[in-house]
């Protein structure tokens, strides 16, 4: 197919949207990656998508980063090895991240 061909097919579909797409779910390590996501909200590491600043919030940072390490020691022993090291990489970056900004006085 040429590609003026292709770009008029394509022009012919109708436009998907984000709704038309399924959610992603039933991934352990998906479920980890967006606890880890808030956590670097709250750490002021990523920038918040609502108000489009980075705006530390340690007590947040430090429930969030609580809730992974009880998810962790919960599972501990049923997650297949990969799950296990994402979670504990994930729990230790977290953790690095926040004494950090904890010993600057941040947040």
């Amino acid at each position: 197919m040429s590609q003026a061909r292709s770009d008029s097919a394509r022009a012919d579909a109708p436009a998907r949207t984000a709704a038309d797409l399924p959610l992603p779910g039933g991934s352990f390590t998906l479920f980890v990656q967006k606890l880890a996501y808030q956590a670097l909200i709250t750490l002021g590491v990523v920038e918040n998508p609502l108000t489009r600043a980075r705006e530390p919030n340690l007590p947040h940072a430090q429930s969030v980063i609580d809730d992974l390490m009880m998810l962790r020691d919960k599972t501990r022993g049923n997650l297949a090895p990969d799950e296990e090291q994402h979670l504990a990489r994930v729990v230790g970056d977290l953790q690095r991240h926040f004494v950090q900004l904890k010993q600057q006085g941040r947040g």
